[in-house]
């Protein structure tokens, strides 16, 4: 498999009293995943659980085509068994936005659902990899304003999908060819409600491995902090 090497960190900010998000590292299978329990909402912290509890038990010896399918599967299975604990608590809504990459042979692909994102920093620029399912990504979308500007807007926080939330996921796939020196960034919404895209170009420009998750994670803490924050970085070697 390609030489990767990461970095990765989840907090729970300067407000919220519980950490909602989950992070889960899988190298030797090549997969990076971000759940982002919905805030507000009852057991946000075990929807985001239960999404990296399923991909963790993925099968060892896949080969990446199987192991592409299973890990959608995995989210598919998580996405059930959210949706039975919440009719179990009555009706409630439950859920998490996610964000999952799995990197072989030279190629990438990644799953998302919600406002969890994926970033590539590659030759001095920086590229938004997903797209938000969400109120305010429709006006990106339409041309009314940028990403940068729908973080300030009152309903940034409003999620079109959501894993457990509804009868599908709603998850959506990209993929492409990974290069040498490629960087990825994984990130709850906590994260880039106060790192727009320059400041995230120039810190994962500057700032080794070793180092660029916590200088991201003071970046949105320095902010507010109002959210709980989630951050990987990989670097394909």
């Amino acid at each position: 498999m390609t030489g990767i090497r990461y970095n990765a960190v989840t907090h729970v900010g300067r407000v919220r009293k519980i950490n909602e998000d989950s992070i889960l590292a899988l190298p030797d299978q090549g997969i990076w995943v971000v759940a982002d329990g919905m805030g507000g909402h009852a057991a946000g912290d075990f929807a985001s659980q239960t999404i990296v509890e399923r991909v963790a038990a993925l099968p060892q010896d896949l080969s990446p085509g199987d192991r592409m399918r299973s890990l959608r599967d995995a989210i598919q299975t998580a996405h059930d068994a959210i949706l039975d604990e919440a009719a179990r608590q009555g009706g409630v809504t439950i859920g998490a936005a996610v964000v999952a990459l799995m990197v072989a042979d030279g190629h990438f692909v990644a799953f998302w659902a919600g406002d969890s994102r994926l970033y590539l920093y590659r030759d001095g620029a920086i590229d938004l990899l997903t797209s938000d399912h969400s109120v305010v990504a429709e006006f990106v979308k339409a041309g009314r304003m940028t990403w940068d500007e729908a973080e300030m807007h009152p309903q940034s926080n409003a999620i079109t999908h959501a894993v457990g939330v509804g009868e599908v996921p709603g998850l959506e796939k990209i993929r492409g060819q990974t290069r040498p020196g490629d960087r990825f960034l994984l990130c709850s919404d906590g994260l880039n409600k106060y790192a727009g895209f320059e400041t995230l170009r120039q810190t994962l420009k500057a700032a080794p491995i070793e180092t660029v998750t916590d200088r991201l994670l003071q970046i949105a803490l320095d902010g507010g902090g109002k959210d709980n924050i989630s951050i990987i970085v990989l670097d394909v070697l």
